[in-house]
This record gives C-alpha cells, sequence and structure tokens, in this order.
C-alpha cells in the first residue's frame, strides 16, 4: 500500500519513523512519501518537505508567515492528488493536519490520525473535524479515550511511543564514558532543553542561561536540536564556556542531576530518562494572552497532566526568571525528599503510559481497517 505521512515537527518525525518501521514489518509493498524529518527519511519515507521549514511559533509569527503556509497547504494538496495514497496518516501538528484532512476527505481519501491533536486542552470543538474527515484515530495519552468519548468519537488508545524509544533499562554506556565521548568534565550536569524551533530556543535559552552563575560547581550542557546548525547556538552563548551535544539528548539527560525543560515532548522524555526537571515555558505576551483565553487545563507539562498533580515546578511566562529557576533547581539538587518524591512520581507515570509496543499496535490496527474496508468494498 501508499501512505502518505505529515509530521511538523522533530517529536513528530521519531513516532512517525517508529510508525514507517512498524508498518514495514506488516506491509511488505508498503511505499512511503511524507513531510517530516531526517528519522522518517532513513526509516524509508520519501521526504517531501522538512519539519524545519515548517516551525511557526506564536500568533504573530504565524500570521506574519500566513503567506508561506498558504502555499505550503497547496502544494501538499497537489503532492496529495499526484501520489494517490491509500491513506493519508496525519501525526499531531494541527493547525496544518487538520486543513488537510478535510482536503483528503474531501477528495475521496482515506484518512487515520496518530497522535491527536492536544484538543482537549483547547479549542475542543475541533473534535467535529476529526468526527467528520478521519476515519481512525489512534492516542497516545490515557484520559484521551475518555476525552473523545464525551463527544460520541471513538478512538484507540495504543500506549505512548516513547516508551520503546526510552525503555525501563537503557542505554548501558557509564557516566564516565559519556563525558570522555562528549570532552566534559568531572563536574555534575545540568541539562538545558530550550526546544526545536528557532524562535522558541531563541527564548527559552536566554532565560536558561540566566542562572548559570549560580553553580559554579555544576556544568551546563545544552542539548542541541538535529535542525539546528552550532553557529545558531554560538551566537547566544557568546563567551559562555558551554558545549552543545547534538544528537546524544537520551544519553545526556540519563547523566545530568537536573534540567531545565521547554515544555513539550521533552519534558515526558526527561521524566522517563528519571531526571528531575524544572519545566519552563515563555513566549510573546500577545500570544500568551490569547492563549490564556482559550487553554483550558491545569498544567503545560505532560508529565503533570497525566498523572494530574504538580510533580514537577512549572515556571511559566513572568514566572520564568533568574530567582525562580535559582530556587527550583536549589531545591532538586538539594533536597533529597524533593527528588525522590519526583522520582516515585516518575515511576507511576511509566505505568500510566500503557507499556512499550504503541507503535506496532497501531500499524496493526491500521492495517486491519484498512484490509477490512477494502474487502467490504
Amino acid at each position: 500500500m501508499r501512505y502518505y505521512l505529515i509530521a511538523g515537527e522533530a517529536s513528530g518525525d521519531l513516532h512517525a519513523a517508529n510508525l514507517i518501521l512498524a508498518l514495514q514489518k506488516s506491509d511488505e509493498s508498503a511505499i512511503f512519501r511524507g513531510w517530516g524529518g531526517d528519522r522518517m527519511e532513513a526509516a524509508g519515507a520519501v521526504l517531501v518537505k522538512h519539519y524545519r521549514d515548517l516551525a511557526y511559533m506564536g500568533f504573530f509569527q504565524v500570521i506574519m508567515h500566513l503567506p508561506a503556509i498558504k502555499r505550503n497547504l497547496s502544494f501538499c494538496e497537489r503532492d496529495i492528488r499526484d501520489y494517490k495514497p491509500d491513506v493519508l496518516i496525519l501525526i499531531d501538528y494541527p493547525g496544518f493536519n487538520l486543513r488537510m484532512a478535510k482536503f483528503a476527505a474531501r477528495n475521496a481519501f482515506r484518512v487515520f490520525y496518530y497522535i491527536t491533536p492536544q484538543l482537549w486542552a483547547w479549542r475542543s470543538s475541533r473534535v467535529k473535524i476529526l468526527k467528520k474527515y478521519v476515519e481512525h484515530s489512534f492516542v497516545i495519552l490515557p484520559f484521551e479515550k475518555e476525552f473523545y468519548a464525551r463527544f460520541q468519537y471513538p478512538v484507540d488508545f495504543v500506549g505512548h511511543p516513547l516508551l520503546d524509544v526510552i525503555p525501563e533499562e537503557n542505554d548501558p554506556v557509564t557516566r564516565d564514558q559519556f563525558l570522555k565521548a562528549h570532552n566534559l568534565s568531572e563536574l555534575p550536569i545540568i541539562a538545558l532543553l530550550p526546544g526545536s524551533r528557532r524562535m522558541e530556543i531563541k527564548e527559552m535559552l536566554k532565560q536558561m542561561l540566566l542562572v548559570i552563575s549560580h553553580f559554579p560547581n555544576h556544568q551546563f550542557v545544552i542539548a542541541g536540536a538535529p535542525s539546528i546548525p552550532f553557529s545558531f547556538y554560538s551566537n547566544m552563548i557568546k563567551n559562555l564556556q558551554i558545549p552543545v551535544l547534538t544528537g546524544v539528548t537520551y544519553g545526556l539527560l540519563k547523566h545530568s542531576e537536573a534540567a531545565l525543560v521547554t515544555s513539550g515532548t521533552a519534558t515526558l522524555e526527561t521524566a522517563l530518562l528519571k531526571t528531575p526537571q524544572v519545566v519552563c515555558y515563555k513566549g510573546d505576551g500577545f500570544s500568551f494572552f490569547i492563549a490564556s483565553k482559550i487553554v483550558h487545563v491545569k498544567y503545560i507539562s505532560l508529565v503533570n497532566l497525566i498523572l494530574d498533580e504538580p510533580l514537577v515546578k512549572e515556571l511559566i511566562q513572568n514566572d520564568l526568571n533568574e530567582d525562580h529557576l535559582y530556587q527550583e533547581l536549589t531545591r532538586i539538587l538539594q533536597e533529597v525528599e524533593v527528588r525522590n518524591r519526583i522520582l516515585l512520581g516518575y515511576s507511576r507515570l511509566r505505568e500510566k503510559l500503557g507499556g512499550p509496543g504503541a507503535s506496532m499496535r497501531a500499524s496493526r490496527l491500521m492495517i486491519q481497517y484498512l484490509n477490512k474496508k477494502q474487502v467490504s468494498n
């Protein structure tokens, strides 16, 4: 069968790549094309557009880039028509993908959604778009099935794909081996994860760097995004002696005592790697004001959302400042009770996520649904 996948960010690229690998095991004739990143391409997809050319952060940035967004939508529509896939598989990235769902369904293409948008946080009215245009949706968070049931929209909970990427027992590389391999000192590490998009990194790293002078007995290491060149980071770091490591984020987290993490999938990755963290978020004032009026969740981090409790500290907007970063980092570095509480919470979190095998479960269900429809026709 011919599959067309659309992922608009680094995390979507990762999960789409693993889904491709799983589909290949069940469908030997599978052919893949889509929008995503290096991982999807390495898994065997013909890459049409890279996500680094698609990500815009905040309402102003979206408005400024509307012409480019419209061109991308038109190009994608033409490409799908020409490719004639058996199914379009959408991965998160709602602003773009919900529009493509409408287009594809109206043009008689079958549409699946893997990792549905966070409609439970905002714009729950968009569920009607899924109901109308998406044949099957596959969710990865345990509370999402109940959420969609309230709208009479049945979905399949397949578990979280990160459990396959980050198993209970991971990477056998020791701390000493990791330090030597990346020319790091013996000082304990505080990892900085400022995000994956240029605009996001620019704002978040600026905030995170404020706290460095308060911890002279630690070394700070930045987890670089694969699609961002080193020069982008070096322009921000200037004379600070801070390493930037790309492609080894999981190893970095595993061997760090603590981490400052931009809100997003990285908060969940950090938790699964058992690293105490402070969750950070700051956007432009106007975008945050609009978001505060339409977002209806108690927490911004996936860790706290899934557990439904404030396990990790969230520093949002004006609360993200030098004093608060210092206070919270000090707590998770020095207070044993705080660290133990976080680590116990991380164990409960893993249990809630459904166990390993999400990509394979999703792929088998997809092929089952595709074949059933083909037979019935």
